[in-house]
């Protein structure tokens, strides 16, 4: 394992301002049947926190995660609110697959208004 503090990090960028998307808060989430093993229903709460400063959450759950699906929700509805900012969507879900327990997972947002991307980072 790297020398990240969480096994899964993230980062927000706004840009349509070109500034850090400051205070945006988000979940990480296990599919249904990873936190427990079993087949249940609904996806499960790991951790959540809000983007610093600089737009990163660089403390998001723990320092290692079974591999499986997961998902980060960003609530960008709140972020483009408290910015007086129309915008088209309320949240952000990025689902993605942690294949390794060794790797660190790193997944950016690049957000604007009407439109997101992301990747994965390192």
């Amino acid at each position: 394992m790297s020398a990240h503090a969480s096994h899964i990090t993230t980062h927000v960028l706004d840009a349509a301002s070109g500034r850090p998307g400051e205070g945006i808060s988000v979940r990480l989430e296990a599919a249904p049947g990873i936190a427990d093993g079993t087949t249940g229903q609904g996806w499960s709460l790991v951790a959540s926190s809000r983007t610093n400063d600089d737009g990163r959450v660089p403390e998001l759950g723990p320092q290692s995660l079974v591999p499986g699906t997961y998902r980060l929700v960003f609530d960008t509805a709140e972020y483009f609110d408290r910015t007086s900012t129309v915008s088209f969507y309320p949240e952000v879900v990025i689902v993605f697959r942690v294949a390794s327990a060794e790797q660190h997972y790193h997944v950016p947002v690049l957000l604007s208004p009407f439109a997101y991307s992301t990747y994965r980072g390192s």
